[in-house]
């Protein structure tokens, strides 16, 4: 991420007052970023029984009222210096129809509202935030509350488990974006990597040798080397570093919580079969914390 110049806000109709907005706003203020507001709607599944002369009725008068809120919200925008613009569309796919206007549309940062979705209903369709979140090509910062609206903390949370070639540009990315964002914001950076002590998590490292002790805390060992490494060679001081056991996702996100971290910048990679109804780290941790920004790898 370089400096922010557009920041692009993906509104809810019904969350247009939300803490994403209020994030937005002030990092615009802050940055002097221009700021792209759109509000995307479309028929719920009870509408489609509707006849169409109705359903047209019912697009025409969401139309109608998302422009006059957002014009509204554009000229107090506009009178506090901020260059704005709004756009409102109807589609009968949202879900799809966001994604392919983020591929024809040039911004720095997209803004959205994080919205949690129950286990049962991901089972049968992939929420819009974990599709951005496989799939956006922009860094991604899902909100889900905001009790500073400019960040003071920013964490960027690395996995040094991977040393293929994937696994290190992706941290390096992580960590690139989290410092230019902390330091956009004025906001102190620090360095997170949660592992859990378990055949699968250090299979990456260890590769197919035999389990013992000894070779658990060599590996530990050389995961806490790795991290610190990480952190001198890209100026994290000690007391900002924070190199943790246990579960990722529940791990990073009572970290988050304890340090009062307002942002958290992850990986996140497209997931197949039963990832997809589980959920990356980054999908788990969305619902636990503030916020997140997900970055996907730089080939991707």
């Amino acid at each position: 991420m370089t400096a922010l110049q557009r920041l692009l806000v993906i509104s809810d109709p019904d969350q247009l007052k939300s803490p994403a907005m209020e994030r937005a706003v002030a990092l615009a203020e802050t940055t002097g970023a221009a700021l792209d507001i759109l509000v995307c709607g479309g028929p719920s599944g009870s509408l489609w029984i509707l006849d169409e002369t109705i359903l047209e009725q019912v697009r025409t008068g969401f139309l109608e009222r998302q422009h006059a809120y957002l014009a509204k919200l554009g000229d107090e925008l506009s009178a506090r210096g901020i260059k704005v613009t709004t756009e409102v569309f109807w589609a009968d796919k949202p879900e799809l129809d966001v994604l392919l206007y983020l591929d024809s549309r040039p911004a720095d940062l997209v803004i959205k509202p994080a919205r949690h979705e129950f286990p049962l209903k991901r089972m049968f369709m992939t929420p819009l935030d974990w599709q951005l979140l496989r799939h956006c090509p922009l860094p991604l910062h899902l909100v889900s509350s905001a009790e500073r609206p400019l960040p003071r903390r920013v964490a960027a949370s690395v996995d040094l488990s991977r040393s293929d070639a994937e696994g290190a540009a992706l941290n390096e990315k992580i960590l690139s974006v989290a410092t230019d964002f902390a330091q956009q914001c004025g906001a102190a950076l620090h360095l997170v990597m949660a592992y859990e002590q378990s055949r699968s998590f250090f299979a990456y490292a260890a590769g197919p040798v035999g389990w013992t002790e000894q070779v658990q805390e060599e590996l530990t060992g050389n995961l806490r080397s790795a991290f610190n490494r990480f952190a001198e060679d890209h100026g994290v001081p000690a007391h900002h570093r924070h190199f943790l056991q246990g579960p990722p996702a529940r791990t990073i996100a009572e970290c988050t919580l304890a340090q009062g971290m307002d942002v958290v910048v992850m990986g996140t990679l497209t997931h197949q079969g039963l990832d997809k109804v589980l959920g990356s780290t980054a999908e788990q941790v969305l619902y636990k914390v503030p916020s997140i920004i997900a970055v996907r790898p730089p080939e991707a």
